[in-house]
């Protein structure tokens, strides 16, 4: 990092970290008590900051990684500024905690994206500093920094995992892994993704390899025609069929191969992937939450993936391929009719933001979700079209990891996409000045709205007295 590009980065961060104290304070001051699901992990906090480690909500159904670090916080710095009584665990100093993680956060994304990009010169720092502050402020995350989720928690442990995987320590990146995974369970899955990024090195490597071999460059390792693909998989079969290829392998990724199995062990031992609270968690296959994820991105995403070039990019693509696309339609709509479920909670909640969405779009008649299917034919066309720079087995990988962390979901809840959102966009290239302008722009117009209707437009239930706010 340059002398220039430091002082840059330095300014930013603490500029966004004060806006987000000011927040913070805000927010603490209208919203006191705990909110939402707040109720159940700051009593749970608590009780562990006195010392009682064998008291569970039988509601909360994620592992107690939130609850320790945060008495591993507050009770060092309580002893260490003398504070006492009601002060120490707090509603407020709970949150607190995840206001650090959110700092955390900021340079970790930064770190990445230097990482991710490194051999891009075209880049300058003023970019990087830019997109950081961008993806920092983006809307589903940052809202939650302000609350006692595990959301910037798990998100802090995940993105150092593989910023820790992406410089080869993979001993520390299982390690920070498994402390993801203390925050919520279905982070093991970017442990997997993270095994993943090594074999698909190595897959890739070994790809080039059997192309020089052949003298056939007309075959891209990036992306191909079906030919090209049905090849691919040729090759990919016989590289994971080689004893010699799988010790390879393992001896490379036998850190991640352990946190997997302790993950395994513990869902046998736990009777499920779930803690405490079952009947509102179950698994299913739930094959539309990938085309509202697509959608989701979309709409986040658009100064990158909703553009005159590419719409006619993806027409032109359309005319040479209509049976392709034929194809992918008839499978979608099949998808939608057999596999689309509606969580009770999406029905019964009218605070976050997503009975709404249903509510207004999806209920307005029975075949809307139908007709939204070119809208997701285009969203994953552009959505692959952006990740065309990666391998086309990084692409395998992280597709995998995507349907395996959304699809199971039977609730459609936007915090699930957290993730694989910020990964998908930390590896897609930079944009122009103007369009990451606008990108922040609108991050920085959907956070004011949300702040604004969460503090000013509260309303109460027929049968509640208590004041109920719009959330995510």
């Amino acid at each position: 990092m340059q002398r220039s590009e430091a002082y840059g980065f330095s300014a930013v961060m603490s500029g966004a970290f004060l806006l987000s104290c000011l927040l913070f304070a805000a927010i603490n001051r209208h919203q006191r008590g705990p909110y939402m699901d707040e109720a159940f992990h700051v009593p749970q906090a608590q009780a562990y900051c006195h010392g009682r480690f064998l008291q569970w909500d039988p509601m909360i159904t994620t592992l107690p990684g939130l609850y320790l670090v945060s008495v591993g916080a507050v009770k060092p710095a309580a002893w260490l500024f003398g504070w006492t009584g009601s002060m120490v665990c707090s509603a407020a100093m709970l949150r607190f905690i995840n206001l650090l993680f959110s700092a955390g956060n900021f340079y970790l994304l930064y770190l990445l994206l230097s990482k991710i990009h490194q051999k891009n010169k075209a880049v300058s720092g003023f970019q990087r500093i830019l997109s950081t502050l961008t993806l920092a402020m983006f809307p589903t995350l940052y809202f939650f920094t302000f609350l006692y989720y595990t959301d910037p928690g798990s998100v802090f442990f995940t993105l150092f995992a593989y910023l820790m995987c992406l410089y080869g320590n993979h001993k520390t990146s299982a390690l920070l892994g498994f402390c993801g995974f203390m925050f919520r369970q279905t982070n093991i899955v970017w442990t997997v993704f993270c095994a993943g990024n090594v074999v698909a090195e190595k897959l890739n490597e070994a790809w080039k390899t059997e192309l020089q071999k052949k003298k056939d460059e007309k075959i891209s390792s990036r992306k191909g025609s079906f030919s090209d693909l049905i090849r691919i998989l040729q090759f990919l079969i016989e590289y994971v069929m080689s004893p010699k290829n799988l010790v390879s392998l393992t001896a490379l990724t036998w850190p991640y191969i352990i946190l997997v199995t302790v993950f395994f062990v513990f869902v046998f031992i736990n009777g499920g992937i779930v803690v405490g609270d079952r009947s509102s968690h179950e698994a299913c296959l739930h094959f539309p939450q990938l085309f509202y994820f697509l959608s989701f991105t979309v709409f986040f995403s658009f100064p990158h993936l909703l553009t005159p070039t590419k719409v006619r990019k993806f027409l032109l693509s359309l005319r040479k391929h209509p049976v392709q696309y034929s194809l992918i339609a008839v499978i979608s709509l099949f998808l939608i009719w057999k596999f689309t479920y509606v969580h009770k909670y999406l029905l019964g909640d009218n605070r976050h933001y997503t009975f709404y969405v249903w509510r207004k779009v999806f209920q307005r008649h029975e075949l809307v979700k139908y007709v939204l299917v070119p809208v997701y034919i285009f969203a994953g066309w552009s959505f692959a079209d952006t990740l065309k720079s990666k391998s086309i087995f990084w692409i395998l990988m992280y597709f995998i990891c995507l349907l395996a962390v959304t699809v199971p979901q039977k609730l459609l809840e936007f915090r699930y996409f957290i993730l694989p959102f910020l990964i998908y966009r930390l590896n897609i290239p930079f944009l122009s000045l103007y369009r990451q302008l606008l990108e922040l722009a609108f991050y920085i117009v959907v956070n004011a709205v949300t702040f604004y209707l969460f503090l000013n437009r509260t309303f109460q239930w027929p049968n509640s007295d208590e004041i109920q706010r719009f959330m995510w």
